[in-house]
């Protein structure tokens, strides 16, 4: 089974969001989509689900399910927008109970944030299959870069969230809380079992050096062959210094301590004062 994807890039957050459909059904799905934030105002916008939205509309689809591949800590989730306008349920991995207690501490939250994964309509295990119309869905928990991450696989297509980027790019880092690189490498590895003309669609891009454009798509072959982080049977010790190293350069993404109080929610924001007013905290010296 080939079904069609249809990419949609944000260009403020590097982030690939995707609507999976098939040619002789009206269903679709729709993975890790992106909800506008302004990081100095406070603003949100739908301009990059409004286009999802529009394309859904124009297809003529309906949407069975809105999936994330793991709790984002670089752009905001817009499911809850999405799921309004179109409907569906919000999937993620059963393993974000573990992020929603790491992170419920970080943030202060008290025991009225609820830590059992009920913000989502849905919880997928390894080895869970989903329909979307006729098409089957199959769940792998492919976790290192967070403790949550998914790796959907709908016919010939498999969508890695963070855990893969293009051959030219590498691999997720595995600092933030639960990561493990470790763990990455053996999920990875996981990924790559799949059929070699399996189609990869990666979470982000940002261009690697010598690229002039941004990509999203490739196989499991050339993965395989060409990634500089895990190709050509790199062994897992010299991933894992590989990546420990690189990842103590860097930098927390820009928009983490938002992106986590919304995401671990299932993209919807805190919940509103007495005066109906949001707000979001900035822990010091938490992450």
């Amino acid at each position: 089974m080939k079904p069609k994807v249809k990419a949609f890039f944000d260009d403020q957050t590097f982030t690939v969001s995707y609507v999976v459909h098939e040619d002789s059904s009206r269903a679709c799905a729709i993975v890790d989509s992106v909800l506008d934030f302004d990081h100095a105002s406070g603003q949100t916008g739908t301009s990059s689900a409004d286009q999802i939205i529009a394309y859904v509309h124009a297809k003529d689809l309906k949407t069975e399910w809105i999936l994330e591949s793991h709790v984002h800590a670089d752009h905001l989730s817009a499911a809850p927008y999405l799921q309004q306008e179109l409907g569906g349920k919000i999937g993620i991995g059963h393993h974000i109970v573990e992020v929603q207690e790491t992170f419920g501490k970080i943030f202060n939250e008290g025991t009225e944030f609820q830590r059992d994964g009920s913000q989502f309509d849905a919880l997928f295990r390894e080895g869970d299959s989903f329909h979307i119309g006729q098409m089957r869905g199959d769940v792998l928990h492919t976790p290192g870069h967070t403790p949550a991450c998914l790796t959907y696989v709908i016919g010939d297509a498999a969508f890695v969230g963070d855990t893969l980027f293009m051959p030219d790019f590498g691999t997720a880092r595995c600092d933030f809380p639960g990561g493990s690189s470790e763990t990455l490498f053996a999920s990875i590895q996981k990924i790559l079992s799949l059929p070699d003309e399996t189609r990869i669609f990666v979470g982000h891009d940002y261009k690697a050096p010598g690229r002039d454009e941004y990509a999203w798509e490739t196989t499991v072959g050339e993965q395989k062959a060409l990634n500089i982080h895990i190709g050509q049977g790199r062994s897992i010790e010299e991933f894992v210094e590989m990546r420990d190293a690189r990842d103590a350069t860097l930098s927390k993404p820009r928009l983490i301590l938002p992106s986590l109080q919304v995401n671990m929610r299932a993209g919807q924001m805190p919940p509103a004062d007495e005066q109906g007013d949001v707000f979001l905290k900035l822990p010091i010296n938490k992450l």
